[in-house]
């Protein structure tokens, strides 16, 4: 007889449901939210086991890894499809949800997600730790303008390298002032230099990988833009095709067809969202900065010509995604026009 396997983590405990192929729940006990307790559960020889479920959540990569590593068959679930099952429960709990989950695993209802290899998890922490840095600079540096405007001071147009300069001056011959600017502006200092310590960590670790090399050979995409794609798609190959990039980084348009109405709407902003954004700003500064003449450039300015530069910008952004999987794939860099395309093909 199978056995199915339905695991609700949080951070402190994990529930666990065990169901047969009959769907009766065989074993159903609380474990602490760690791989090896986890395994003295799921490592009893009287368990057939053929599937082991757990949602996609801050956890559930390392328990993947730990349960994958011991040979067991774990699947990560999409998120949004496991709230979508589980909604028919009039009562939520941990215990319900582990039996959803194990159900799911039972009917072969589910939708796995990809669990990213440990290099790309890194990877994609150093630029979530770099990007926080960044906003919280920022976010005192918006904070010191508005104190100094309740004054009438105000700091104007000024760049990050002399905007304590800038503040200093302001503040000149305000000893109150001062001694409230004191810290605020140290707190920024010291900020604004760790990050910089990991900006010039993610240059160094992009000057090395041949892929973000060709990556960046694409006008409007920077080192951030490249290193942040290859951890976010990780592996390539899960694709089937190029152009299946773009609906996972939630950049094609959600669709509403019930009866006679069909209704095209907006991008569906599913999955990464730096990702997404990195790629809506690469398509910006290639429509806006960029002045080196592409057919990547034509085509982008086309679209606005029809629809309007906000949808050129989505639809660039889109296209950049597929560009850049395929580059990847095929190891080649960018054409910037397309007799040079046509004639590589």
């Amino acid at each position: 007889m199978k056995h199915y396997i339905g695991l609700d983590v949080s951070v402190k405990e994990t529930a666990v449901c065990i169901v047969d192929d009959t769907g009766r729940i065989c074993r159903e006990l609380r474990v602490v939210s760690h791989p090896d307790d986890l395994l003295a559960v799921l490592k009893d020889p009287a368990l057939n086991i053929e599937r082991v479920g757990l949602e996609a959540g801050p956890l559930s990569q390392w328990l993947f890894e730990g349960l994958a590593s011991a040979g067991l068959p774990v699947i990560c679930i999409e998120t949004r499809h496991v709230k979508a099952f589980l909604k028919a429960q009039p009562n939520k709990t941990d215990r319900n949800d582990a039996r959803g989950i194990a159900q799911m695993m039972r009917v072969n209802l589910y939708r796995p997600v990809h669990v990213k290899t440990l290099t790309s998890q890194k990877r994609r922490a150093l630029l979530t730790a770099r990007k926080l840095l960044q906003g919280k600079a920022i976010a005192i540096e918006n904070d010191i303008r508005g104190l100094l405007r309740n004054f009438g001071l105000k700091v104007g147009v000024v760049g990050t390298v002399k905007f304590e300069a800038r503040i200093r001056d302001l503040v000149a011959g305000m000893p109150d002032l001062e001694e409230i600017m004191a810290p605020l502006l140290a707190a920024r200092r010291k900020l604004r230099e760790e990050f910089s310590h990991l900006h010039r960590k993610v240059l160094t670790i992009t000057k090395d990988d041949k892929t973000c090399n060709r990556l960046t050979t694409i006008p409007g995409v920077g080192p951030i833009t490249a290193l942040a794609f290859t951890s976010t798609i990780d592996i390539p190959q899960r694709f089937r095709n190029s152009k299946a990039v773009g609906p996972i980084l939630g950049l094609t348009p959600k669709l509403n067809e019930s009866g006679e109405s069909k209704r095209v709407g907006c991008v569906s902003l599913c999955g990464d969202a730096m990702m997404r954004t990195l790629l809506y700003e690469a398509a910006q500064v290639l429509l806006t900065r960029v002045t080196k003449w592409s057919w990547l450039k034509a085509w982008a300015m086309n679209v606005a010509k029809r629809r309007g530069l906000r949808k050129a910008i989505v639809a660039l952004a889109r296209r950049l995604a597929v560009i850049m999987h395929r580059m990847w794939l095929d190891g080649t860099e960018f054409r910037w026009t397309r007799e040079a395309s046509a004639a590589a093909v």
